[in-house]
């Protein structure tokens, strides 16, 4: 189930969920430019390594690493899904949240993503690298915010694809379980082969996104559900 769309529109430009996505692009247009084995140097030294940092969590050196792998990616493909959902998602949750709560957000979750994979693996030499943990919090704070918007997501039945609008709970919902599915089934595997994703990064940064959404609907005036509703769809002329 792959995202493509939601029905959401917003009421401000997301500058901030552009930037971040700018930011992103431009750093991985500088790693491919780079030869393959001064890249894999730079991300061991620069990126966020869990063995690095369970030794010193909170030390300078950790925090700034693990501010930078925000920011670092493996490929095109890594990238490219990144900023599909950061592009799908974040712009609502800037929009509700506004920029500062957003910004808190995105990097907060950011940081509970590297240490939660810390936490289950503080032994890895494998650096972690990826928006994917901060942008897993947007997940998790757009659940909490909009869990009845439709988002169009493109469904695989085999060798057949089609477009469905489902729930967002639902659609998320489906990803977040897909994560911690994988998650459970990699403890063997990471201590056997080492590498792989970091898909607990992904459920530490989901939850915290969701935990944060939680409490700054409380900080930000938010109209009733219903209200919400109603007025998400008559913007669009959607029922």
């Amino acid at each position: 189930m792959l995202p493509v769309g939601d029905i959401n529109p917003v009421r401000r430009t997301p500058i901030l969920t552009w930037i971040l996505i700018a930011i992103n692009v431009l750093v991985f247009i500088w790693e491919i430019s780079l030869p393959a084995q001064q890249l894999n140097n730079m991300f061991l030294d620069i990126a966020a390594v869990p063995s690095h940092i369970s030794a010193n969590p909170f030390g300078l050196e950790s925090l700034l690493d693990g501010l930078r792998s925000m920011f670092l990616h493996g490929g095109f493909e890594h990238i490219i899904g990144n900023m599909l959902y950061l592009f799908l998602f974040g712009d609502n949750i800037e929009d509700r949240l506004g920029k500062i709560l957003y910004l808190v957000l995105y990097f907060a979750s950011g940081y509970a993503a590297v240490y939660a994979q810390v936490v289950i693996d503080p032994s890895s030499t494998v650096p972690m690298i990826g928006a994917s943990g901060a942008i897993a919090g947007v997940l998790g704070a757009y659940l909490v915010m909009f869990p009845n918007v439709r988002v169009r997501a493109l469904i695989f039945l085999g060798y057949i694809a089609r477009i469905a609008e489902l729930p967002a709970l639902v659609v998320l919902g489906f990803w977040f379980v897909l994560q911690l599915f994988n998650g459970v089934a990699s403890l063997g595997a990471a201590a056997a082969y080492g590498g792989g994703v970091a898909f607990f990064a992904h459920i530490g940064g989901f939850i915290a996104g969701a935990v944060l959404a939680f409490v700054f609907m409380r900080m930000v005036p938010q109209p009733p559900a219903q209200a919400r509703y109603d007025m998400l769809y008559d913007r669009v002329g959607r029922r």
